[in-house]
């Protein structure tokens, strides 16, 4: 017995040896971060800078690939079925993590139990947008333009986006047809067309069009103005209780070793940290907003939570 018991423990010994230097010897090949939206969304942004700088950093090729559809859950599940290794991770949101768990009958993954949190990267919020030609050129004006035209197409392209569109019915008393795309750049484009006629869009994506005068910016779903456009008001101001504040933030697989978590957790956590990085990101329409593992991982917790709420408030019906 004696025996048997020492070679188990030299075992368990053995094993947690190498953990470290798998650690240190990581990553020895090509790294894959999977984006569940379009490019050219706002987790894509992120994604790309996080990538540029964990090649540079590791010395190892960092690939961004799109996986958009199913409001982000296509990308998110493919990841959680990937090898607990640290070559494959996820850019995930608030959206993949937190509100599908009640926007989908049967989410085909857990948020919780089948990913390792690495850390939060950066929050933003949403702008509610219209076609420069609109007549509505402020909320108020926008209300009374809904009233007055019932059954106005808004596109939504993520949970946040479908939550606000759900919102802005309830809070404002109008009447909104919902079209769901396979991510939020679509529903703008469409909306430049004059296909539909409003959309939520990440401010990563909307600052550009708002500057550059093919969109115009009604307001922003933060609870009160935020600091990245601080000229346009906050919805709350006119709809109490209006706020849609969205996140992005890394995942890998369950059952990824700790150590490695930690390592990609360390030198993501460096880059955040820097000046450069934080004008950067601001530049993207994101505010670095980190959280360590264990943080963000109780964080997502209370998140699906709230947005499970926030879901069922606003009367939408799981698919």
């Amino acid at each position: 017995m004696n025996l048997r018991l020492g070679l188990l423990v030299a075992l368990l010994l053995s094993g947690l040896a190498t953990l470290p230097a798998a650690a240190d010897d990581f990553p020895q090949r090509p790294i894959k971060i999977i984006v569940p939206f379009p490019p050219g969304a706002g987790p894509d942004n992120v994604a790309r800078l996080v990538a540029q700088h964990l090649q540079d950093a590791f010395g190892q090729t960092v690939v961004v690939e799109n996986r958009a559809g199913a409001l982000g859950s296509i990308g998110a599940l493919e990841v959680a079925r990937s090898a607990p290794d640290g070559y494959t991770l996820l850019m995930g949101t608030n959206t993949t993590q937190a509100s599908n768990v009640a926007t989908f009958k049967k989410l085909p993954y857990d948020p919780v139990k089948d990913f390792a949190p690495v850390i939060r990267t950066t929050t933003t919020a949403m702008v509610l947008l219209v076609n420069p030609a609109s007549t509505a050129k402020d909320l108020p004006q926008f209300l009374d333009y809904a009233k007055a035209h019932p059954n106005l197409t808004a596109g939504y392209g993520s949970g946040a986006s479908q939550i606000s569109v759900a919102q802005l019915q309830s809070r404002g008393g109008v009447s909104l047809v919902a079209a769901s795309y396979r991510g939020v750049p679509q529903a703008m484009t469409d909306v430049m067309a004059g296909v539909i006629d409003l959309t939520f869009g990440d401010f990563s994506v909307a600052i550009p069009q708002i500057q550059g005068g093919t969109l115009r910016g009604i307001g922003v779903t933060s609870a009160t103005r935020n600091e990245l456009l601080p000229n346009l008001p906050a919805l709350s101001e006119a709809l109490p209780g209006f706020e849609a504040t969205i996140w992005y933030g890394l995942f890998a697989p369950a059952g990824t070793p700790e150590p490695i978590v930690n390592k990609i957790y360390a030198e993501c956590a460096k880059y955040l940290s820097m000046p450069k990085t934080r004008a950067t990101f601001a530049d993207v329409g994101v505010i670095v907003a980190p959280l360590a593992p264990a943080e963000f991982g109780a964080f997502v917790k209370s998140e699906v939570m709230r947005w499970s709420a926030e879901v069922k408030a606003a009367g939408i019906e799981p698919q």
